[in-house]
């Protein structure tokens, strides 16, 4: 199989791309060339920005078919209308990547299959996806452009620890306040439900969708089968630091007043417990099966990070956005209790 990413080097599709040359298919990755270090071996590079120069990239693949094409950075319909361009009469399966942030939020039903609606009026970025799938469908019924849609959630890797509020530096800050024994910020109660999935086990399944003539024209969601409280990923992570989690819940209201950027990531996102249906997905890749649970999957971040230096950024920003948050709410809780005792 003959397959070319459009990216290729980041959380998702570098665990991809591993999968498919370990399946001896023959890999092209479409991207800029920064981030040699996250190119797998066997690979063919095209070094190029897609985003800049259409016309110097279809000159580039001019001739050039493949059974697959995968867009991995595609985030606003414009960008898959030049994918319609470029691919039209190319390749024979174009997959999209979407976003399981897409469905309705908050939802009506925390059981999330394909069939649930689109529907996120918090996040631009979750609008944006719900755009793009919209044009890429009208374009498999209109002129037949074989299209595949795919979900992913929340999917990491080795060298991304996923926490739900963090700075924008990444999640050392936090691990680094939980090695520091001090409080991190958790939103709501922390009980609600969430759904990680290890970048490993989502290409298992992916590489099951691409080249299957069954899926063109299709919606599939890839998702983990292991539901957790954001308390238990959290103590996860404090398990594979060897340290106690001071967890500090704050409401989500509070947070994205505080700060608006989280009235996406969690308002429009995190904050809602959902439990995803694969049963889609294990029709079409029956011997799919998740395999790192996230207990695992805490302990490969953290052992990453401990041993990568360069990974290990300060956020001071984020650091003082923690310790003002937990000031501001135990100031309140005292300015209350001093009201009802006078």
């Amino acid at each position: 199989m003959k397959a070319l990413f459009i990216g290729g080097t980041g959380t998702i599709s570098s665990g991809i791309s591993k999968r498919a040359v370990e399946l001896g298919w023959d890999l092209w990755l479409l991207n800029r060339g920064f981030r040699k270090d996250r190119v797998v071996p066997g690979a063919t590079v095209l070094a190029a920005d897609i985003n800049s120069d259409e016309s110097a990239l279809a000159d580039q693949i001019r001739g050039m078919n493949f059974d697959v094409v995968v867009d991995f950075i595609a985030f606003v319909p414009g960008q898959l209308e030049r994918d319609v361009r470029l691919f039209s009469g190319k390749t024979r399966q174009f997959i999209f990547i979407s976003s399981a942030s897409a469905y309705q939020t908050p939802p009506d039903n925390f059981l999330i299959t394909e069939q649930t609606p689109l529907d996120n009026p918090l996040w631009e970025y979750s609008r944006n996806k719900i755009a793009c799938e919209e044009y890429l469908m009208g374009q498999f019924r209109e002129r037949g452009f074989p299209g595949t849609i795919v979900r992913p959630s929340h999917t990491y890797d080795d060298r991304y620890l996923p926490v739900a509020v963090h700075g924008k530096k990444g999640g050392w800050q936090v691990v680094d306040r939980i090695i520091r024994g001090k409080p991190v910020l958790i939103h709501g109660d922390g009980t609600s439900l969430w759904t990680l999935t290890h970048s490993e086990d989502f290409a298992k399944a992916f590489c099951g969708i691409m080249g299957n003539r069954a899926a063109i024209g299709e919606i599939y969601q890839i998702t983990g089968d292991e539901s957790l409280s954001w308390n238990r990923i959290y103590d996860c992570i404090g398990e594979a630091l060897g340290k106690p989690v001071l967890k500090y819940h704050v409401t989500t209201d509070f947070l994205s007043a505080c700060d608006p950027e989280y009235t996406g990531t969690l308002a429009g996102d995190k904050a809602h417990s959902v439990v995803f249906d694969n049963t889609k997905l294990k029709a079409l890749v029956p011997d799919f099966r998740a395999s790192i649970p996230f207990s695992e999957g805490a302990a490969r971040c953290v052992r990453y990070l401990q041993n990568t230096p360069a990974a290990q950024i300060p956020d001071p920003e984020f650091e003082q956005f923690c310790d003002r948050v937990i000031k501001a709410q135990e100031s309140a809780k005292d300015a209350f209790f001093t009201s009802i005792t006078r």
